[in-house]
């Protein structure tokens, strides 16, 4: 911990005092949507949204994830080769000539990352109200470099982890809070320029979602 966050937290200890008062924190914000998990028509608003983002958005069964994979980093038309994350499933990359694995033990440089064609990961939840996929360094979707680094993502999102509101996402997370998490909205962009919007700038500037449903 740094030495400025210390002497941050030590104020606001002395502030408090040695025996704080609870505090109750209103939640009258609604916790669940609607849609049923996992629901056709949760996957069918996180798609639109995804889309809206300008995101690429495929369903696919499970038998056709490898190929849709193979075919997703073929459409980048890119070269160099494509990285994944170590607990990735070996039988999703069977369509792959060139696959490279990072892990927490033998981390790739950035260098490495930056010439990556693309990077293969699974993911933990996905929010179907805000369009967002969230990582949370799990081994099948490894460091956060990995997706922040190369120019492309290719995201492979199960029907299951599909829910409509923030806070379903946040309760599924909550149950490993030490966890690093990439909350991901479509391809990296930014319009902080005259509102002018520049994509591929702090991140994958090509988002591939594979529905797997």
């Amino acid at each position: 911990m740094s030495d400025a966050r210390s002497e941050i937290l030590i104020r606001i200890r002395a502030a408090l005092g040695p025996d704080p008062a609870p505090v109750e924190v209103p939640r009258a914000y609604r916790t669940a949507g609607d849609l049923a998990p996992g629901s056709p028509e949760a996957i069918d608003l996180l798609e639109d949204r995804l889309l809206d983002y300008k995101a690429h958005v495929r369903r696919v069964s499970a038998d056709e994830l490898p190929a849709a994979i193979a075919q997703a980093v073929a459409d980048l038309g890119a070269e160099g080769p494509v990285v994944v994350p170590d607990g990735l499933d070996p039988a999703w990359l069977t369509g792959l000539a060139d696959v490279v694995a990072d892990s927490r033990t033998a981390p790739r440089s950035n260098a490495e990352l930056d010439a990556a064609a693309a990077v293969v990961t699974a993911a933990r939840v996905a929010i179907a109200d805000t369009g967002t996929i969230v990582l949370d360094g799990e081994p099948d979707q490894g460091r956060r470099a990995i997706s922040l680094v190369p120019d492309a993502h290719v995201c492979v999102v199960r029907a299951d982890q599909v829910v409509q509101t923030v806070p379903e996402a946040v309760r599924l997370l909550a149950e490993h809070p030490a966890r690093p998490q990439t909350w991901v909205s479509g391809p990296s962009a930014t319009s902080d320029i005259e509102l002018s919007r520049v994509e591929g700038v702090h991140g994958p500037r090509t988002l591939h979602v594979l529905l797997v449903v």
